[in-house]
């Protein structure tokens, strides 16, 4: 390589990490420091106290007392365009669901705006409840608003990063939908504003450990990893093929024993 092929080669890697350098100066004070990490098997900080829509104190664990999984949002009232988006795209995967809120899981709505009012949050539980259009769903579905402690106390134990936003006065997060063990431990994350049915009601199912969902959910749960990068689950190779050589030994067995039943053979030979 020539020495003036050297030169130009090392001014392009300069440029670059200059325009790189730029672009992160760059960067909206918005997104800095927003962000989701996963906490997955990590516990939620059930001694945490909030308001519920009604106006009375809760304790986060008190809705985790069943033995039904929980889907956690953090959202706020006042949020312009994403909080709407997440939500009503929650409720349209729910309503495809045989399962109802309530009954075979709890759905717990966190608000990150310490200033965010007990009628707002009652607003905000009816517009979604109705949308939901399922009978006697309103326990199933829970509003709370509480104080800058507890609300930091959630979101820390998520890994639910946001920002606000002193001149626009909004909150800069992002969005995802929660799913928790019955005990307040962390199962799934769900990202995004629009939520695939199957997947939702296939992470339901591993998050109540087998209490809910039908023997092939189980099976499938078996046989299917979740896939973060597609937001669903997919099939476990080395499960399947686990999977496929027991299933052959079992049929071949079986067969072996029925020839010799029917050939009168003693099965010992």
């Amino acid at each position: 390589m020539s020495r003036l092929t050297c030169i130009v080669l090392a001014m392009c890697c300069l440029s670059l990490h200059d325009a790189n350098a730029q672009m992160l100066r760059n960067t909206p004070l918005g997104i800095k420091d927003v962000g989701i990490d996963d906490r997955s098997g990590k516990k939620l900080p059930l001694e945490a106290m909030f308001t519920d829509s009604g106006g009375t104190a809760v304790r986060l664990g008190q809705l985790f007392a069943s033995d039904r999984p929980v889907i956690l949002t953090f959202n706020y009232a006042s949020c312009p365009l994403l909080c709407k988006l997440q939500l009503n795209g929650l409720v349209e995967a729910l309503r495809q669901l045989q399962w109802t809120a309530g009954k075979e899981f709890q759905v717990v709505s966190i608000s990150i705006d310490p200033l965010e009012t007990t009628q707002q949050a009652a607003i905000s539980k009816q517009n979604h409840v109705t949308a939901y259009g399922r009978a006697d769903s309103a326990s199933g579905w829970t509003f709370l608003t509480g104080s800058p402690t507890s609300i930091a106390a959630a979101t820390d134990a998520a890994g639910f990063r946001y920002k606000f936003l002193p001149k626009q006065r909004e909150f800069s997060h992002t969005a995802a939908a929660i799913v928790c063990m019955p005990d307040g431990v962390i199962s799934r994350y769900l990202y995004g504003v629009q939520f695939d049915p199957e997947t939702v009601r296939l992470s339901i199912a591993e998050a109540s450990a087998g209490k809910i969902g039908s023997p092939l959910d189980q099976l499938l749960l078996f046989c299917f990893r979740y896939d973060s990068s597609t937001g669903k689950y997919a099939p476990a190779a080395w499960t399947l093929m686990r999977f496929g050589a027991i299933t052959t030994i079992v049929v071949l067995t079986t067969l072996i024993f029925r020839y010799r039943f029917a050939s009168g053979r003693p099965v010992t030979q």
